[in-house]
This record gives C-alpha cells, structure tokens and sequence, in this order.
C-alpha cells in the first residue's frame, strides 16, 4: 500500500479489527451489487469508499424525481435525464474514489444471465426490491458456493441476514414455509411504492450489510452470518434472531434451484400490442384488499370480485385472482417485471 492510499484509509486502518493487512485485502477484493435503490446507492457508496477494489452494479431501472429523497448517489440532473442508475451511479462512484474499479450494467437479473452477471465474485450484495430476485441469488450464490448478504426494508423498518453457504441458513431456511410441493406461501408484500421508506432506514440496514461485507472481504467470516438482524428506526426497536439450518432446505440441503432452472419465476409472454402478461405460479390474491392497499398510489382503481384494474400512467396493469397480471403500455419485460413487483410485491 502507497502512502497515498495509506493516508485515504487511515482512519479505517486504526480500527484493529481492520488494520493494514485487512486494508489490503479490502484493496484486493471485489463484490457484485444486485439492485441500485435505497439499499444499493448507500451501500456502494460506503463499499467504495471504504476501498473495495472493484465492485459491479447491476441495475434495469432509471432515475426518477420520487428516488432523490432516499437513494444517495443521484442528483436531479440525473432523474431529469432519466438516467439508467447502473450509470449514474458508475459515475458518481468513481468521482468518490478514483482508485478503485466500478462497472455498472444495465439489465434484469434473470435465470437466463444470472450466473453469467455474478459469477468471478466472491460476494454477493442484495439491493434487490422483490423476493423473486432474491432468492435467484440465493441460488446462485448456493450454486456457485459464494456468501451473499441479503437486506430489504419498507416504511422504517429493515432486515438483513448474511448467508454462507454450506455453513450458515440460507435465506430458503429462513424464510420459505414448506408446503406439500416445496412452495413459498406468497401473498401481497408492503412496497415502498405502496407503504413508501424512510432513507434513515436505508442507511441503518445498507450500514450493517457493509459491515458484513467487509468481514467476509477481510478473511473474518467466523462472526458473520446466521444471524436475522432487523431495526425500525421510528420506533427504536433493534432485534437480532439466530436462525438455524433446516435440514430438508430445498435450497441449501437438496440444491433444489427452483429459481435459478427458472420453474419459480413469472413466465412473461408478450400479450397483444404493448402488452406482457405475467403468469404467477402458485399464488392467490386477495383483490380487494390489494386494491385498497393501493389505491393511494395509482390511479383509477377498479375491482369485480375478479379482476383489479388500475393505471399507473403511462400503463394499465390488470390483475386476476391467481396473480396473472396484464400489463398494457410497454412490451419491455423488465418494466413489467418492475411494476408487477412495485405494486403486488413478489
């Protein structure tokens, strides 16, 4: 390390737990953020200022004006140029360090080009907005035997767990409810889009999903993971849970990679002109509960017992009962993907 560096990171250098050959192997290593919203801005921001020597952001959205109040690498400039984030954020990253590598790509984590998009690191980061993707990356990471770090939050409230495959639960453990075909139970999630998000709760948890992460950079893996830490930063209430292996784990016992071979995800298919459709596997909604939930958000809401219809201009999306969803106004599957995500939750 050259005095230069040595005097960037010095502060960081002086924690023991760190020191100058943890700093090195922090300059050496590398990680892949999966999501460039609340989560991914604050915690690439902490990442590449703490020296991780590259770091990839893989994002499909843009900048929006509704983003700036809690996603910290964009300005107005870039919601105004309506910015892929991937490249907005490549860009303000590397005027904060210049010494260390970013590459931000723009596109949709699917099981089509996910190994391809996270394969070569060493960790993998969550800053993800839907369990869809989630737990693909908690079947990449088991496939490809690489720890990742899984974190969400919603209103104030904010959750993570740190998953070393093979030696720790993993987030199938965690979370999946096992029914007689190995299914998640799934219903309507809370959204940001629906509930909305504090940025301070962001920062809480993309705060401690850095510290994770640099624990496993440096080779300090053995107090890392196993643990669901979970903060509501409106209330004050903290609460860190130990969570066990479940030895029949579709994931992590029998490499059942449902979401990686693609038999759990959505089918999309185009639908007519500017339309996709979603073809949810396993689930059923309750209409009207989901369209009050809504209401507030989008416009134009209307529900018959069998279908909820409801505009988010410039789309219509129309849902069934069985989670089918049309959504009319792009025949982009990442858009659709992103709506469907925003306003049923997945």
């Amino acid at each position: 390390m050259d005095a230069k560096s040595y005097e960037r990171y010095s502060r960081q250098i002086l924690f023991g737990e760190i020191g100058e050959a943890g700093q090195e192997r922090l300059l050496e290593s590398s990680a892949v953020i999966v999501g460039c919203g609340a989560l991914g801005t604050a915690l690439a921001n902490l990442l590449v200022r703490a020296g991780v020597g590259k770091l990839r952001i893989v994002d499909r959205d843009f900048v929006e004006p509704s983003n700036l109040q809690r996603q910290t690498l964009f300005e107005e400039s870039d919601a105004q140029e309506a910015l892929p984030k991937a490249v907005a954020a490549e860009r303000r990253l590397r005027a904060i360090n210049s010494g260390v590598s970013v590459e931000g790509i723009v596109a949709d984590v699917s099981p089509k080009n996910a190994e391809e998009l996270l394969r070569g690191f060493p960790l993998i980061l969550d800053g993800t907005d839907n369990f869809e993707t989630r737990f693909l990356l908690n079947d990449v990471a088991i496939h490809l035997n690489v720890p990742w770090i899984y974190a969400a939050v919603v209103a104030s409230y904010g959750v993570t767990l740190t998953v070393r495959p093979g030696e720790t639960a993993c987030l199938a453990c965690a979370l999946e409810s096992e029914s007689a075909n190995g299914s998640r139970a799934t219903g309507t999630e809370d959204t940001c889009d629906t509930i909305g998000v504090l940025g301070a709760a962001a920062g809480v948890i993309a705060s401690i999903e850095a510290a994770e992460a640099i624990k496993l950079l440096i080779g300090k893996s053995e107090s890392a993971g196993g643990r669901i830490i979970s903060f509501d930063v409106w209330s004050g209430k903290f609460q860190t849970v130990r969570v066990a292996r479940n030895p029949e784990c579709r994931a992590c016992v029998r490499h059942d990679f449902r979401y990686l071979e693609g038999e759990a995800q959505p089918h999309l298919t185009m639908c007519g002109r500017d339309s996709v459709q979603i073809h949810e596997r396993r689930r059923q909604l309750d209409l009207a509960a989901l369209g009050k939930r809504i209401a507030p958000t989008v416009a134009e809401v209307r529900e018959n017992g069998f279908l909820l219809r409801f505009r988010v201009p410039p789309y219509e999306m129309t849902v069934f009962a069985d989670g089918r969803a049309i959504i009319k106004g792009t025949r982009d599957p990442s858009v659709a993907r992103s709506l469907y995500a925003r306003y049923i939750g997945i």
